[in-house]
C-alpha cells in the first residue's frame, strides 16, 4: 500500500511596505497667452530699437544692481516664483522652479553638485551659479527649455546642469510640500536605508527677472530677515 504523499506548507517572505505616496494633486502652470496687443507691441518696441539714441554728453543712465531694486523682499521688475533644492544629501541636488507651491513644476534642474555642498555653501555666504549654453542662431528654443548648462558656482566650473522631467519622487516631494512657501528641513524617504543619505530641502521665494530672450535670473531671498539674495541663478545663451 503506497503512502500519500504529505502536503507541505510553504513559508511566503514577509515583506516591508514602503512609505505610502501622497497622492499628487498638484495644479499645472498657468499657459502663456498671447494677444493681438502684445504682438502691437512688439512691433513699436523693434520700431523704437531702429532710431539712433541721443543724449547730452552729462547725461548719464543709471546703473541698478540687483541688491537695489528689493523692496519688502521684492526685487522690481521681478517675477515672485517658488524655488525648491533638494536632494540626498550625498546625491546630487535638484533644483525645481514652480509658478506657486501647488503647481507642478516649470523647470527641473538636476546639478552635479552634492546637496550637502551647496547648502553647506549657502549657509556659508552669497551663491552664484551661472548656467551657460551655446546660442544658435536658428534655434528658437525658450531658455528655460534648453537641455544641457555649463555650470559654473562662484566662478569656478563644476560641472553641469541637466532638464529633465519629474520622475513620481520629484512628484512625491513637490506634493509633500504643496504647503510650504519657504523653509529647509528633511523629508521621509521610500529609499529605506539608502547610502545618499537623507532627502534635505530648501524652500523659498524666486525673483524672475527675464533681461532677454538670452538671458534670466533667479534670485533666492533669504528668509531671515535679510535684504539680499543669497542664491542668484543666472541662465545665459552665448
Amino acid at each position: 500500500m503506497q503512502r500519500q504523499p504529505q502536503p507541505t506548507s510553504t513559508i511566503v517572505p514577509e515583506t516591508v511596505p514602503s512609505p505610502a505616496r501622497s497622492p499628487v494633486s498638484l495644479l499645472q502652470p498657468s499657459p502663456k497667452r498671447k494677444s493681438k496687443s502684445s504682438k502691437v507691441f512688439r512691433l513699436f518696441r523693434s520700431a523704437l530699437r531702429s532710431f539712433p539714441i541721443i543724449a547730452p554728453n552729462n547725461c548719464k543712465l543709471p546703473t541698478t544692481h540687483p541688491r537695489s531694486g528689493l523692496h519688502d523682499k521684492h526685487i522690481h521688475g521681478g517675477i515672485r516664483m517658488t524655488g525648491t533644492l533638494f536632494g540626498y544629501h550625498k546625491a546630487r541636488v535638484t533644483l525645481a522652479i514652480q509658478e506657486k507651491p501647488r503647481c507642478l513644476p516649470m523647470l527641473l534642474l538636476e546639478l552635479t553638485i552634492p546637496t550637502a555642498k551647496l547648502l553647506q555653501d549657502m549657509a556659508s555666504g552669497l551663491v552664484r551659479i551661472a548656467l551657460e549654453c551655446e546660442k544658435r542662431s536658428a534655434d528658437k528654443t525658450r531658455l528655460i527649455d534648453e537641455p544641457v548648462w555649463t555650470m559654473y558656482c562662484n566662478g569656478r566650473k563644476t560641472g553641469y546642469g541637466v532638464k529633465r522631467e519629474p520622475t513620481d519622487e520629484d512628484l512625491n516631494v513637490m506634493q509633500l510640500l504643496h504647503a510650504v512657501s519657504m523653509g529647509a528641513g528633511v523629508l521621509p524617504s521610500n529609499e529605506a536605508g539608502s547610502s545618499n543619505g537623507e532627502l534635505t530641502y530648501m524652500r523659498a521665494h524666486l525673483e524672475r527677472v527675464v533681461g532677454s530672450k538670452d538671458s534670466e535670473t533667479f534670485y533666492m531671498l533669504n528668509t531671515d530677515g535679510n535684504s539680499g539674495p543669497e542664491l542668484s541663478i543666472f541662465f545665459v545663451r552665448i
